[in-house]
């Protein structure tokens, strides 16, 4: 009884860390910045891509790209050129509605804001949510361009949903058209008005605005909120990437509080995970005893299909492995590739109580029963019958659940960065993910325990795949 009230502390104190993680992390540039902080509290030291690197056994490092992609590695103690790589890669970025380079929208009486739809979201769920606005503003301050970080936490943005007496239809078919339908009301034209001719100072403001280089695109009310997050004049803002999010923060939800209730489950579960079973893998002597270089890898834009300079479909990668290996001989990169094995993470589908038939018959991956190994022989997931069997034998010496997924034949098939990396790279792959409900929704849904479970699964594989590899005989 001890052991299990232990687990179970363990299991919602693993679960309100990550809420905590993706409560803070409305967009890909703060994914990344948390990491920062986990990192530095761990001991491990930011490199720039451009400078040169001196890589020695027991560092600690992590270099980001665009401040939305992250690669953070720990080099073992008994590493040498041309061993290999134990890495974990998942993604940063979630569909979402992304504020336009030219937003200023105005229709009968209404202020809106012009957004493009990021991804494949379910656009329906954002209708008749409180939405904020986070991501990262450029400014120019005393000739130079500055990277800030942008969370407008209060409810600005609305997308109502037309009343049913206006669309009896509704509840058959509801299909926007995501260019004319989803445009959040920002303000009314007359009560913007209002303000600026009784506010005290408007004659001033105006004058800021003129001189703003956004103001002609942006409404600028819009534009005034982002300068006093910041903390800077109208016309130091340069340009910025914005994300629209839901204001409602994630939670533990159900009657016995087993459920996570949140947006950004795909991928945030992956990203967190992975980063905790990296800094968990630290404890102790394991590194020391290492003969690998231990990664976690995310990823900026998969879910527009990775072709980015910061996605896993761009050289990055094989740059930071290129120069990890290097100090060797002329081959050591090609040398620690087959030495090597990347372990994908990506939300998985839960079977649905209420669409169980999407299902395959013998492929219902449940919550609360561990992280879930996706196989496609089409190869839309990178795993093979040899990558899987490592994994499973990690998982067996560590009482760890396991599960399968399989879409049925007549299903579309999504994908991960797994195929683009094992591809690119002639990486040892395997694709795994949470099991989760409602994916692609702005509010998704998965159990607490996924947090705890996968984290110890991507603890034990960092601590345990050089010796997992050395089991293998005859599969090379």
């Amino acid at each position: 009884m001890g052991n299990q009230v232990s687990s179970q502390e363990e299991v919602k104190s693993a679960a309100r860390k990550f809420i905590d993680f993706v409560n803070n992390s409305p967009s890909p540039y703060h994914v990344v910045d948390e990491c920062r902080k986990v990192l530095v509290s761990a001991g491990f030291r930011e490199l720039k891509e451009k400078d040169h690197w001196d890589i020695k056994p027991n560092d600690q490092f992590f270099v980001t790209r665009n401040q939305s992609t992250i690669l953070a590695f720990a080099v073992g103690g008994k590493y040498q050129p041309g061993n290999g790589f134990s890495i974990i890669g998942a993604h940063t970025d979630s569909p979402c509605l992304k504020v336009k380079p030219n937003s200023k929208k105005s229709s009968n009486g209404y202020q809106q804001v012009g957004v493009e739809c990021y991804g494949g979201g379910i656009w329906a769920t954002w209708f008749d949510r409180d939405l904020k606005v986070a991501g990262r503003a450029m400014i120019k301050k005393e000739g130079k361009l500055e990277h800030h970080l942008v969370h407008v936490k209060q409810p600005i943005m609305r997308v109502p949903h037309l009343a049913i007496h206006l669309q009896r239809d509704i509840n058959d078919k509801f299909s926007p058209n995501k260019e004319t339908h989803i445009a959040p009301i920002l303000s009314t034209c007359v009560y913007e008005e209002f303000l600026k001719r009784t506010s005290a100072g408007s004659a001033e403001e105006d004058n800021k605005e003129k001189s703003s280089c956004r103001s002609d695109f942006h409404h600028s009310e819009l534009i005034k909120l982002l300068s006093q997050e910041i903390g800077c004049d109208l016309q130091q803002i340069l340009d910025f990437d914005l994300h629209l999010a839901d204001t409602q923060p994630a939670t533990l939800g159900g009657v016995l509080e087993e459920f996570i209730f949140s947006s950004r489950l795909d991928n945030q579960v992956s990203c967190f995970c992975a980063l905790q079973g990296l800094v968990e893998s630290l404890e102790g002597e394991s590194l020391a005893l290492d003969p690998n270089i231990r990664i976690i890898a995310l990823y900026d834009n998969e879910e527009v299909g990775s072709q980015s300079a910061q996605g896993a479909g761009s050289m990055l990668t094989e740059h930071i492995l290129r120069r990890l290996a290097a100090g060797g001989t002329s081959t050591s990169f090609e040398e620690a590739i087959p030495k090597s094995f990347l372990l994908s993470a990506d939300q998985a589908h839960a079977v649905h109580p209420n669409y169980s038939d999407k299902h395959e018959e013998n492929h219902k991956p449940a919550l609360h029963k561990g992280p879930a190994i996706k196989i496609n022989s089409n190869q839309r997931y990178a795993t093979t019958a040899v990558s899987s069997s490592i994994i499973r034998l990690i998982a067996e010496q560590n009482n760890l659940p396991i599960q399968e997924y399989c879409v049925r034949n007549d299903s579309p098939c999504g994908s991960t960065i797994g195929p683009i990396l094992s591809a690119r790279l002639g990486l040892l792959t395997l694709d795994i993910g949470g099991p989760q409900l409602s994916m692609h929704s702005i509010r998704e849904m998965c159990c607490s325990s996924i947090i705890y479970q996968e984290t110890q699964l991507f603890k034990n594989f960092f601590n345990q795949l050089p010796s997992g590899l050395g089991c293998l005989t005859g599969a090379d």
